[in-house]
């Protein structure tokens, strides 16, 4: 049992009283489900504060009046909870307008901290394994469709407020001198389109020992022209070039020709991922030692070769002349596709000046691109390729856009501190 005692002073005593029998795991449900009842009831009070009198309100220039105290159920991080609070409307009729609701900053009848809680779960996992966390783990029961209205509403502020808000980069250990800009894409099974790329970016911050000390996530659901993931990264981009504008900006992706000609735009330098580069010779060293009983050299002339490029200045155009003549060798068809593959990758990119790893090794550069390829299998394979999964777009986008915000150090936080600040009140309305 739960008794409450409001002292004179504005403060609550909540008392409660439980039998402590069976088992240790019966007595700790049992403690468990007296702690979510002290915390219903501290809840339901700490709610109260934010209502109103009674007395009439101006809201945007007009006059409201309470019409009366309606009843109604809020779901809090230890259980559900029923309070009645004042409702205005103006004596034209018309919307109904709940101070309570406005003032602490409920979304979709739930308390803020439950809210922020079931986002954060449904960004690691879907709608059932969060039923099942918060029934195994906290004793509490609720409906699925509760975790989907609440985080979809989450989730649409988050999407709304993409390229608006800004936030604050975390304190770092040290001065960065090098901010790597990358982006790649990851293919998530759509309903009723099939196979569609949605995109993954990152913004990673390095100190002049080469040091990665920050990165910013960024996720989008797959689009056509691919038009608002690049507004939300330029609006990134904006943002931290005016904190850091004297750091060398360098671009790092694979292939793509998409992707350089946005890199290109936004950096001074650009470098082809290394790692992609080392599996286009993987292919070529096929053509150099074609046999099955030369696999050992193949091997290690494959290990000379990745070891030359990132040391020997001119390396990829040195490869790029000892490779170029297989091609009039005898080799099979597949392999001499191969070849010619990685020919073409590697007159490409010299030409463009993406291949100085030796030069990026010496001044402490990065030459990879695997945050971006991580943040690949982080943000979107892990959480929207599930066995059977099938996604709307606007379900992935929400799920992503939270899963940004989670795996960006410190923004989580940030977010929900502006939404209690009320920055993003009339989406809550």
């Amino acid at each position: 049992m739960t008794t409450i005692i409001h002292n004179v002073d504005g403060s609550i005593t909540v008392s409660v009283t439980l039998a402590l029998e069976g088992n240790m795991m019966e007595m700790e449900n049992t403690i468990l489900d007296a702690v979510n009842s002290v915390g219903c009831v501290a809840t339901g009070e700490a709610l109260k504060c934010f209502d109103t009198k009674g007395t009439p309100i101006i809201r945007e220039g007009v006059k409201l009046t309470s019409k009366n105290r309606d009843s109604k159920k809020y779901q809090t991080p230890f259980g559900v909870i029923e309070i009645k609070r004042h409702v205005y409307q103006s004596s034209k009729g018309g919307h109904i307008f709940c101070p309570l609701e406005d003032s602490a900053h409920t979304i979709f009848a739930a308390t803020p901290k439950f809210a922020q809680q079931l986002s954060h779960k449904y960004s690691q996992g879907n709608a059932n394994s969060v039923c099942l966390d918060l029934k195994n783990n906290h004793n509490r029961i609720i409906a699925k469709s509760t975790i989907q209205n609440v985080t979809n509403w989450v989730g649409s502020i988050a999407t709304a407020q993409e390229e608006k808000w800004e936030y604050e980069l975390p304190e770092l250990d040290e001065p960065i001198s090098t901010i790597v800009f990358s982006l790649d894409g990851a293919y998530v099974l759509m309903a009723n389109e099939g196979y569609r790329e949605a995109m993954v970016g990152n913004l990673s911050l390095y100190d002049c020992e080469g040091e990665r000390q920050h990165t910013l996530y960024l996720g989008e659901a797959p689009e056509y022209g691919k038009a608002s993931f690049k507004e939300r990264y330029e609006h990134e981009i904006t943002c931290i070039k005016a904190r850091y504008p004297d750091a060398l900006y360098l671009g790092i992706a694979d292939g793509a020709k998409d992707n350089w000609t946005f890199l290109e735009q936004h950096t001074q330098q650009q470098l082809v991922d290394f790692y992609h580069v080392t599996e286009y010779l993987a292919k070529a060293s096929h053509a150099v030692f074609p046999k099955k009983s030369t696999a050992i050299d193949r091997k290690k002339w494959l290990s000379d070769r990745c070891s030359q490029l990132k040391n020997d200045t001119g390396a990829a155009q040195t490869i790029l002349e000892e490779l170029t003549p297989l091609m009039e060798s005898r080799l099979t068809k597949s392999i001499k596709a191969d070849l010619e593959t990685t020919l073409t990758y590697f007159k490409n990119n010299i030409a463009k000046n993406r291949m100085n790893y030796a030069s990026h090794v010496n001044k402490n550069l990065p030459i990879g691109s695997g945050v971006t390829e991580a943040a690949c299998k982080t943000l979107v394979k892990q959480r929207l390729c599930g066995s059977g999964m099938r996604w709307k777009t606007k379900g992935a986008k929400v799920v992503l856009s939270l899963r940004a915000l989670v795996q960006t150090t410190n923004r989580w936080q940030q977010f929900w501190e502006k939404i209690i600040q009320g920055e993003a009140q009339y989406l809550m309305a």
